[in-house]
């Protein structure tokens, strides 16, 4: 039982329901912001969301922004804030997954007075409702000549949301491998957080119950994405996924997707669906009660506390390959000569380093091995 923690919150509205996006105009005026900047992805122009969102909007939309690419590169933060400056924009809308948000956030932590966010988000990230954004940029090699990618993480309050506006309609086209792989990035948020050496009681409960929503409802997603029931369900558990990280330490399963991602492009869903069940058995031993009680509450009983620890990697590994999403490193192009680089970056990391069983230089080559 814990004994002491600590909880931060930051103020934010939370707006969910299928059909609330056509309320985006007088949300913006409540706020009395009248230069809206939409930072999206071509995606979202092609689906109709992007049309939805200007419709909304009106005369209160001042640019768009649709260039965003996976891993948040330094280049579209570059530009976005160019074109924040040049309209004098006093809110970002950011419309879609985790790397438009990121972009938004970056772009704000990037202004010399950050300006608010008004996310609307349509995969499954988790990432609108945490302070937390990655920014990827070009960084010296392990040579100290040879020019890398490498993700960096900033933690600043002052780029959470102000408003996450939650509509289910906006995921309904959202495709089938798209929606497997970044329902797995909520589900490990969910996962991570629920062991966090940084853990309390409104992360755990959000944890367990986030969990529970996501393991449930991500295969009728896949299965069926215009099942807007399961839709709904499977936004709500990504919602409880990002309040659940929002005020934790991550830990060893993040800092490893983040080096993959970052340095070697492999996409963060995918990259979470490889590694999720190898975290889990890695710290099974010392997170064993935290870990057999996420167990219980997706409804795996064993006994005892470590076997159930160990029967629920053993069933996300199944969860996994039951929505057909990869399993090893090799299967989305990582080679065998990668790994040390990994090792050696992930193992920087503070994410690994706060992980709640430490891991040493030549243990997390092996874990990369065994994945490999």
């Amino acid at each position: 039982m814990l004994t002491e923690f600590h909880y931060n919150t930051f103020p934010q509205e939370i707006i969910f329901g299928a059909g609330k996006l056509e309320r985006l105009g007088e949300i913006v005026a409540q706020y009395h912001w009248s230069r809206a900047l939409v930072v999206t992805t071509r995606s979202q122009r092609a689906n109709g969301n992007l049309a939805r969102v200007e419709n909304a909007l009106g005369a209160k939309l001042v640019a768009n922004y649709d260039a965003t690419q996976p891993h948040v590169p330094q280049k579209n933060v570059d530009d976005a804030t160019r074109l924040a400056r040049e309209h004098n924009a006093d809110v970002l809308v950011a419309l879609g997954g985790g790397s438009a948000i990121g972009v938004a956030k970056a772009t704000s932590y990037r202004l010399q007075s950050p300006i608010p966010i008004l996310a609307i988000p349509t995969t499954y990230a988790g990432s609108e409702v945490t302070p937390v954004f990655g920014v990827t940029r070009e960084r010296d090699g392990m040579s100290g000549t040879k020019r890398l990618l490498r993700k960096e993480t900033v933690n600043d309050p002052r780029v959470a949301p102000r408003v996450v506006l939650y509509d289910p309609q906006c995921t309904l086209d959202l495709p089938r491998e798209l929606t497997a792989a970044t329902g797995i990035n909520a589900f490990a948020h969910c996962v991570e957080a629920a062991y966090s050496i940084t853990r309390n009681p409104l992360s755990s409960a959000a944890a367990w119950y986030g969990a529970r929503r996501i393991y449930h409802a991500l295969p009728r997603c896949v299965e069926n994405g215009t099942d807007v029931a399961a839709r709904t369900e499977m936004l709500q558990g990504a919602y409880l996924a990002g309040v659940s990280l929002s005020n934790v330490a991550m830990g060893l399963h993040h800092g490893v997707c983040h080096v993959l991602g970052g340095t070697l492009n492999v996409p963060h869903g995918l990259a979470n669906a490889i590694v999720l069940p190898h975290a889990i058995r890695f710290n099974a031993d010392v997170c064993a009660e935290q870990l057999a009680q996420l167990a219980r509450v997706l409804g795996i009983e064993a006994e005892g506390d470590e076997i159930a620890a160990q029967e629920l990697a053993k069933r996300v590994a199944q969860w996994t390959h039951q929505m057909q999403l990869p399993s090893r490193l090799r299967e989305v192009g990582v080679r065998e000569t990668d790994l040390d680089l990994v090792a050696q970056l992930a193992g920087q990391s503070k994410m690994v380093q706060n992980n709640p069983k430490k891991i040493s230089d030549g243990e997390l080559r092996k874990f990369l091995a065994e994945i490999w």
